[in-house]
This record gives structure tokens, C-alpha cells and sequence, in this order.
């Protein structure tokens, strides 16, 4: 009884800053960190504290436990069955899966165990993903009768149309590899390897001017669901306003010196 209150008060999402990089991480790994209301808003609260982080250059999400996020708490949903509770509950999801996105800093998934329905959203979401050779991956609502359509809109804006469809029909897990292959995640390696391969990624981020890439990734996104020419119009003149940055003088102008970038502070 008492570890299980212990549980109950633990926080939802730890977060922890060190050396330009935020970790957050999923906090009920005992029951493979369901998206209940609860966390929603934990992780809610900490991408917008993290935002607002001027020394935060890279944001990690990650998880305790057994698995990285097993999707929404369907024994809270079925507490719920009224209409207006869970058209809350999934706005305050999509909501949160939209901050990814809308971060300044660069979010790259660390995913061990597990990542199913809104997990696998969760690592749809997020810039970059790095996953243990043992994750699972699936949209396995259709066999409980209720279909991934929300997880469907990341997912399906990761992999092609018909490797979608095959997940969300079939509701049948993938391997890790096969994430790879599809395109869910950037890579996959051991286990014991994870943290390292996360950092790489972070390091490498870390090293660019925080300015340019914040700029990049918010235009990146404007553009990815636009028309040819649209997306054209909306990336031209980001372009055209980043050359007018001071990193991009310095940028330039360190490489035709042959000298390492001095970047601005974000």
C-alpha cells in the first residue's frame, strides 16, 4: 500500500537539464507510462517550461520502466463514457503532440520496450527517434474495437500511406528494424547502446547555432503539408530572413576562413 502511494505521488514526467540537453521522462513505468489525463498534462506543463528554457538546446523524451509508452489509459476511458470528456481528452492530447513540433529545440525520441497507439504517435511526433533493436511499434486499436485515427495522423506523416494502413488494419506489431526501414525511426541499436546513440544525435544538434535551427525547424513544419508552391513561398522566405541573421554572417564567414563557427546565445 505504501509503495503504491509512493507511486501515485511520484511526478508524471521528470525533467532534467545538463550541458544544453532537457530530458523528459515518462514517470509510471510500472504500468508502461499510459497517456492518462494526468500525463497529458505533466508533459503539457514541461514542454512549455522547456520552451522557455534559453539553456536547453535539445529536448530527450524518454521513459521508465519496462517499455516506452504503451498509449492512452483505456481504463480511464472507460471510466469516461461521456462525449465531452474524451473530446477534452483527445484535444489535450493533440495538443500536446502539436508542442513537439512547435519546440524551438530540436525533440528526439528515446524508445526501449514498447511504443504502441498514442505511443507510437508520441514517437511519430517528436524531430528525430532513436530505438533499442528490441522496441515494438504498433497501432493495435482495431483489436479492442476502437481505431488509431488520432495515432494515424503522426504516423502516417512518417511512413508511406499503405505501411500505415497495414498497421492500423492489421493492428499487428512491427520490430524495430522494420521501424527503421518504414521510416518511424532514424536508428536502432543494442540496447546498452541507446544513451550513447541519443547523444550522438543531441551533441551533434548542440553544435549548430540554436537560432538557425529553432528558425529551420518552425519553418520545416509550415511547409511539410503545404502545396509545391506554397511550401516554396513559405521556405524562400525563411531563407531569405536567415541569411540576414547574424549566425548565418558568422557561419559563412567562418567557413571561408577555415575556422570553427563562434555561434549567438538562442
Amino acid at each position: 500500500m505504501h509503495a503504491a502511494a509512493d507511486a501515485a505521488q511520484a511526478p508524471y514526467v521528470l525533467t532534467r537539464t545538463a550541458d544544453g540537453v532537457a530530458t523528459l521522462t515518462l514517470n509510471r513505468g510500472d504500468r508502461f507510462n499510459p497517456l492518462s489525463r494526468a500525463m497529458i498534462a505533466a508533459l503539457d506543463a514541461a514542454l512549455d517550461a522547456v520552451a522557455q528554457d534559453r539553456s536547453a538546446r535539445v529536448v530527450v523524451l524518454a521513459a521508465e520502466g519496462r517499455g516506452f509508452c504503451a498509449g492512452h489509459d483505456l481504463k480511464e476511458m472507460r471510466a469516461h463514457p461521456d462525449l465531452a470528456w474524451q473530446r477534452e481528452m483527445f484535444d489535450a492530447c493533440s495538443r500536446v503532440m502539436c508542442k513537439l513540433t512547435e519546440l524551438p529545440q530540436p525533440v528526439v525520441a528515446r524508445v526501449h520496450g514498447i511504443a504502441t497507439a498514442a505511443g507510437c504517435q508520441l514517437v511519430s511526433m517528436c524531430d528525430l527517434a532513436v530505438a533499442a533493436d528490441g522496441a515494438r511499434f504498433a497501432l493495435p486499436g482495431v483489436n479492442v474495437g476502437v481505431f488509431c485515427t488520432t495515432p494515424a495522423v503522426g504516423v502516417a506523416r512518417n511512413i508511406a500511406r499503405k505501411r500505415a494502413m497495414e498497421m492500423l488494419l492489421t493492428g499487428e506489431t512491427i520490430d524495430a528494424p522494420t521501424a527503421l526501414a518504414w521510416g518511424l525511426v532514424n536508428r536502432v541499436v543494442p540496447a546498452a547502446e541507446l544513451d550513447a546513440a541519443v547523444a550522438r544525435f543531441a551533441d551533434g544538434i548542440r553544435a549548430k547555432s540554436p537560432t538557425v535551427v529553432a528558425l529551420g525547424k518552425r519553418a520545416f513544419y509550415r511547409q511539410l503539408d503545404r502545396g509545391l508552391a506554397d511550401a516554396y513561398g513559405v521556405a524562400g522566405e525563411v531563407m531569405a530572413c536567415n541569411l540576414l541573421e547574424a549566425d548565418a554572417a558568422e557561419g559563412i564567414d567562418a567557413f571561408l576562413g577555415k575556422r570553427p563557427p563562434v555561434w549567438g546565445a538562442a
